[in-house]
C-alpha cells in the first residue's frame, strides 16, 4: 500500500496562512482604531507577506513605520517562516 505525498505547497501554505492571519487579526484593531484598515492579499513561497492598507493608512506618513515596526516585526518574531513584509495597492 502506498500513501499519496501531500501537496507542499497547499499542506506548508495553509498554517503559515493562518498564523498570519491571526497575528494580522490582533494588530487590525490598533490599525483601525487610527482610522486605517490592514487586509491580508497575500503569502509568496519565499516568505514575503503582501498587504494593502486601507482608509486613513493610505499616504500616511506613519505608515511605513507602521508596516514595518508593527506588522513585520511581530510576524517575524512569531512566524519564522515570514522574510519581509510588503504593501501593495
Amino acid at each position: 500500500m502506498t500513501t499519496a505525498s501531500p501537496n507542499p505547497t497547499t499542506s506548508g501554505q495553509a498554517p503559515v496562512h493562518d498564523k498570519v492571519a491571526r497575528i494580522i487579526s490582533l494588530i487590525r484593531p490598533a490599525v483601525q482604531s487610527d482610522g486605517g484598515d490592514i487586509e491580508l492579499v497575500e503569502i509568496t513561497g519565499d516568505g514575503i507577506v503582501k498587504i494593502r492598507l486601507h482608509g486613513a493608512c493610505i499616504g500616511c506618513p506613519s505608515s511605513s513605520a507602521t508596516l514595518q515596526m508593527g506588522v513585520e516585526r511581530n510576524l517575524k518574531a512569531h512566524i519564522p517562516e515570514i522574510k519581509s513584509v510588503q504593501a501593495v495597492a
